[in-house]
């Protein structure tokens, strides 16, 4: 069944899409600082295999499992989650072990793997998983990942997204080398495969040079589904030509519908099914029983926030220059030196905001229920950490988070989520506990799994043997 959420809107399908976006130590930032919470990277297998079983009794489609190449310390206080984590590949195999019907999402960097590897690994993990894994492709590179192999990242002279095409077409290539029934074990004849349905790739580009065949047999899924994030103009291209998974930020409802309807005309444009790619995008619900209990945890989590308050402890933690009620004296254009960082905001001072103060005032109330002059003050600290962290975050009751997913669903901005949490277990178990069983309600969710593969859980295709 399929529905239309306008008379100009692309169809979708009728439920939303499920991920659950694996960050062991939590996605907001103090988020492993907060009483129970899991802050060990060194019992990471546990919680990892605690996440992956929650998400799979829930019905979720997906974990999706990214990565970063380099260990910089500098994160420490805005994504304490990239300080350390295990391969992504590596993470997906354990899970796959431990799991049944949930797909699992990797991640490789384009720049700095080669395909042929990629590839063999990615079949490989598909193989053993029964058709559940997926592969996200990152194509940029940064500094630090670039210096940890022995390059500055892409040559002038090349496009990282041209780049990135001829990677595509590798990776297909190879899958395709070994036909589904190749193999025809024939005991009376010896003969093990039937040698005219095994094909070597021999290709030579600007980028790549691969011969081929894979030593591996082709996929379950055929292809193995790829997923792309970002929201820049050659991002889009790439999904909407080779991903079956796109996860797009946009900032507003509006903004993502745009994007949503551009990138499914586009899809369609490249003779594609618009419902062959699946748009998502992140969200990082702070929920509670209540929105009281909701605005409760998003409070702690703000008093958790590390920050300049002037103390010999926070000196001691070497924090950025950005953590200090100063350094917002050019967010809302008020000279700032004789606050401190809990002091409440008055209203006198908030009537002296410029646009971006009093936007932050609003992102405080949306998050936390605070008013300038109401029962529940704002202070500066809530100012400071609606700036700094962005994240798409909404705080409420299960009805609130459910409200958010259906509009923007109904709306057309999105094929589903891929759900964050705060830190864990508590906060993702709570989506698990109160939300999902809301969406199911309103059937915005499947109750049970209808398929067994990753793109059965995605509605798509399984693609022939070029």
């Amino acid at each position: 069944m399929k529905t239309r959420t306008s008379l100009n809107a692309p169809e979708h399908s009728d439920h939303l899409v499920l991920s659950a976006m694996v960050r062991t130590l939590g996605a907001f930032p103090s988020g492993w600082r907060y009483p129970g919470a899991h802050k060990d990277p060194a019992k990471d297998a546990e919680a990892l295999k605690r996440v992956a079983k929650a998400a799979e009794k829930s019905g979720f489609d997906f974990l999706f499992l990214g990565d970063w190449l380099s260990a910089d310390i500098d994160l420490e206080f805005s994504d304490p989650h990239l300080l350390s984590r295990a391969d992504s590949l590596s993470t997906a195999s354990y899970l796959a072990a431990s799991t049944r019907r949930i797909g699992i999402v990797g991640t490789v960097n384009v720049a700095h793997s080669e395909p042929y590897a990629t590839a063999r690994s990615a079949a490989s993990i598909d193989r053993l998983s029964h058709g559940r894994f997926g592969l996200n492709l990152t194509v940029g590179t940064d500094a630090r990942g670039a210096a940890n192999f022995g390059k500055a990242g892409y040559s002038p002279e090349f496009d990282r997204f041209e780049v990135a095409d001829e990677y595509v077409q590798v990776l297909r290539g190879l899958w395709d080398g070994w036909d589904d029934s190749a193999f025809v074990h024939d005991t009376e004849s010896g003969a093990l495969i039937d040698r005219s349905r095994v094909t070597a790739l021999d290709h030579v580009g600007r980028s790549y040079a691969v011969a081929g065949p894979l030593n591996v047999q082709r996929p379950v899924q055929g292809h193995v589904p790829l997923m792309h994030a970002g929201t820049s103009r050659r991002a889009l291209e790439f999904a909407a030509e080779f991903a079956d998974i796109y996860l797009a930020a946009s900032a507003t409802l509006d903004e993502a519908r745009n994007l949503y309807a551009e990138t499914k005309l586009r899809v369609g444009a490249l003779g594609r099914p618009s419902e062959s790619l699946s748009i998502i995008a992140p969200l990082l619900p702070v929920v509670g029983e209540t929105r009281a209990e909701a605005y409760e945890v998003y409070d702690t989590l703000v008093e958790l926030f590390q920050v300049d308050d002037g103390s010999d402890r926070a000196a001691k933690l070497d924090l950025p220059a950005n953590r200090s009620a100063q350094s917002l004296r050019q967010l809302v254009g008020l000279p700032l030196a004789d606050r401190s960082i809990d002091d409440v905001v008055t209203a006198p001072t908030a009537a002296r905001f410029n646009n971006t103060g009093h936007r932050l005032l609003d992102v405080v109330a949306d998050r936390s229920g605070r008013r300038v002059g109401g029962d529940r003050p704002v202070t500066y600290r809530h100012l400071l950490v609606a700036h700094l962290v962005r994240s798409p975050l909404v705080v409420g009751s299960p009805a609130d988070i459910a409200d958010h997913m259906e509009r923007w669903f109904r709306a057309g901005a999105v094929d589903g989520f891929g759900i964050l949490s705060a830190f864990l277990h508590e906060q993702f178990e709570s989506f698990t506990r109160l939300v999902v069983p809301e969406l199911a309600r309103r059937g915005l969710v499947r109750g049970n799994y209808a398929a067994s593969t990753l793109r059965g859980h995605l509605g798509a295709s399984l693609p022939g043997r070029r």
